[in-house]
């Protein structure tokens, strides 16, 4: 018998947010998705685990069927706000500390969340965590030639009427299925419930300035920063073929001390939870009762 999803609204700093609610009994995990994305990217894990766990997954603000402010005027897309927003749905949604588990940029905001406010954290699960290779310390490192590239897209972007037509470029059914192929070493797990769950958000109004603000935030922490700040344990799981972020530099994250496993997915992309549920499941569950 499945579990169905519970949507609820918690209003946060006097905006909507959405998230996913599910079991009610045992440890508490709460799932952060990753840039573009929303809570039905766990739509494969909630109700395995809600069976001996309660799961919440979160539409952090800016993304999903969450509110999408106006970047500066009303809030700033931020690693530290949505770090707060993760460590404030724990205090007044979960009820307590929860197991963080999160996929790309989400691995980032959990992290900050742990960071700034250790008590809401159990542990950390990170799942192809972002590498942020486009941040501004990591650009200064490469040849001049290599670093201007993305500065110049990003002041074209701020161009409204640039990043409202390269936007809607973007956000066509074809194009999205065209990157998560690219994303998805597993191509059947590219369905057209996938493509409608991450076009539907894009249709809101304020969705083209979230992107654009996220887009041109180039600043902030890296993952390297945060690990050793943690004060809880970490498992990492990597899908072996993810194209955005490299293996080889993600395994240097498992050289922290707060790393306590380290695990490669072959056949597996950028996106583990939802190509591979039935390797992520089972790691994910060890992991929590390993650390309850």
């Amino acid at each position: 018998m499945s579990i169905l999803p519970i949507y609820q609204t918690w209003t946060w700093r006097g905006f909507p947010i959405v998230y996913q609610a599910q079991g009610s009994a045992g440890p508490a995990i709460v799932f952060v998705h990753g840039f573009g994305a929303s809570s039905g990217h766990w739509r494969k894990n909630l109700p395995v685990l809600a069976v001996s766990c309660r799961c919440y997954a979160i539409d952090l603000i800016g993304f999903g069927a969450s509110a999408k402010p106006t970047p500066k005027l009303e809030i700033d897309y931020t690693f530290e706000t949505w770090g707060k927003q993760i460590a404030d749905f724990c205090r007044e949604v979960v009820g307590g500390p929860a197991f963080l588990v999160g996929n790309s940029i989400g691995c980032v905001a959990m992290m900050q969340a742990a960071v700034d406010f250790p008590e809401v954290s159990l542990g950390v699960a990170l799942l192809n965590c972002s590498l942020r290779l486009l941040h501004d310390r990591k650009r200064a490192e490469l040849a001049w030639y290599r670093r201007i590239g993305a500065p110049i897209a990003q002041k074209v972007l701020n161009v409204k009427w640039v990043s409202e037509f390269f936007f809607k470029q973007l956000a066509k059914p074809e194009t999205v299925r065209k990157i998560l192929l690219q994303a998805y070493q597993r191509s059947e797990a590219v369905t057209d419930e996938l493509i409608d769950m991450i076009m539907k958000p894009a249709r809101d109004r304020g969705a083209v300035d979230v992107f654009v603000a996220f887009t041109s935030y180039s600043s902030g922490p890296l993952p390297e920063e945060l690990l050793p700040r943690l004060s809880c344990p970490v498992l990492i799981l990597w899908g072996v073929g993810d194209p955005w972020e490299p293996i080889a530099l993600g395994r240097e994250l498992a050289k922290f001390p707060t790393v306590k496993k380290f695990v490669e997915l072959a056949g597996v992309g950028h996106c583990p939870q939802d190509e591979a549920p039935e390797l992520v499941n089972p790691l994910l569950l060890d992991f929590i009762v390993g650390n309850d």
